[in-house]
């Protein structure tokens, strides 16, 4: 009964054991797969093989055998400069001396390293016959099947597991520019993605923020100008300061937003025609709009011509205040055409500032559904905006 205890204990103790075992089986195998020897080093074990190979074969061999045994060891020191000299400096001693360790390890790095594949043939045939020897026919046959057989292999081993590593090497090589060529493509996509993100924030920031900001200071600067009195006018005269802090702020991000990048992607919500009526009845201008144009018309296209209209009231408030603004829009054959036109200024301007990229952005607009944005100033000191837009452009574009 005392045995079983004390097996017990030596079978957990054997356990632990094999299991610290396997643990540093693998430690080593990890650190020699992340580490690789120095080439010198390995260079300089494979000529102490090979004078080895020499040294235990020097029995009964005459001089010549022996300095040509040591000169195809020391071949091997130029294996990676001049690997077709190396081979050949292993050759004589292949047929006179003892070389089997120096001309498999010159046969090898043939392989690894030269591309010229009649040369490594030409290697392997001469390594073949330097191991089988002149077979004669005193030779049995069982005999000669051997020589040729051992022959083959240090023929073609050598030269296979060389092929082998050049392709490894490859491979390797391949797949890290391969890995390297996605990271690039996934960074230059990120910042293609963000440059879209920012242009797009941007055009929404003028179109829609800039747009309220400065509809405030038109109303702030009315309310300043018919005050009843010093303190509802020098709140009026408060809040238009601000909203021209908060446009010369705006106008900041929206260059810094707006350094790179486009997109033809929307975010929600977007306005559409049906909304025309309340911006013209919000901007404060006497605007003569007329505006014929279906409600079928596709989205991007009604988002289009909201945000021209949007930008063109906006400029007339800022540059043109009091200003007759006359807006039309209408269909001719298979183009939208609608145009802001606004007269000159009645009353003085407001000292707003813009930051310019408003008609940039139009015409970026236009652009994306394959349109064009013309502007300019008229004869009688006024402005106008021409917007011409395919409509079959969207649709064609839509279609699987």
């Amino acid at each position: 009964m005392a045995e079983r205890p004390r097996l017990a204990r030596v079978g957990r103790v054997l356990a632990a054991t094999d299991g610290r075992l396997d643990h540093l089986i693998e430690v080593a195998l990890r650190w020699v797969r992340t580490h690789r020897a120095p080439w010198w080093l390995v260079d300089l074990l494979f000529v102490a093989a090979a004078v080895a190979d020499a040294v235990l074969d020097i029995s009964g061999a005459t001089t010549v055998d022996t300095v040509l045994s040591l000169l195809a060891a020391a071949g091997l020191l130029i294996r990676r400069r001049f690997p077709v000299l190396a081979f050949a400096l292993t050759v004589p001693a292949l047929f006179v001396g003892s070389a089997v360790v120096a001309g498999s390890i010159a046969l090898f790095t043939l392989g690894e390293r030269t591309d010229r594949r009649w040369l490594m043939l030409l290697a392997a045939l001469v390594q073949f016959v330097g191991f089988s020897g002149f077979v004669g026919p005193a030779q049995a046959p069982a005999e000669i099947v051997v020589s040729v057989v051992y022959a083959l292999l240090f023929a073609l081993g050598p030269l296979a597991v060389g092929l082998l590593v050049r392709t490894r090497e490859r491979l390797t090589e391949q797949l890290t520019a391969a890995r390297l060529a996605r990271e690039d493509e996934r960074r230059q996509a990120a910042a293609v993605a963000l440059s879209r993100e920012r242009a797009l924030l941007a055009r929404e920031m003028h179109d829609v923020v800039a747009h309220q900001v400065t509809l405030i200071a038109v109303q702030a600067g009315a309310m300043q100008m018919a005050g009843r009195d010093e303190a509802e006018r020098g709140f009026a005269r408060t809040i238009r300061q601000l909203c021209v802090v908060t446009l010369q702020e705006l106008r900041g991000m929206v260059q810094v937003l707006r350094a790179s990048g486009g997109t033809d992607r929307q975010i929600a919500p977007q306005p559409v025609l049906a909304d025309l009526p309340r911006l013209v009845a919000e901007s404060g201008l006497d605007t003569r709009c007329d505006v014929d144009l279906p409600d079928t018309l596709e989205q991007p296209l009604q988002r289009a011509v909201y945000r021209f209209v949007q930008e063109g009231l906006t400029n007339a408030r800022k540059h043109a205040p009091g200003a007759l603004v006359r807006v039309s829009g209408r269909l001719h054959g298979d183009e939208v055409l609608v145009d802001v036109v606004n007269g000159p200024a009645r009353s003085d301007r407001l000292e707003l500032p813009g930051s310019g990229l408003g008609l940039i952005g139009l015409g970026e607009r236009a652009s994306l559904l394959g349109g064009s944005m013309q502007s300019g100033p008229q004869p009688d000191d006024g402005f106008a905006l021409h917007l011409r837009l395919p409509v079959a452009h969207v649709s064609a574009a839509r279609k699987p």
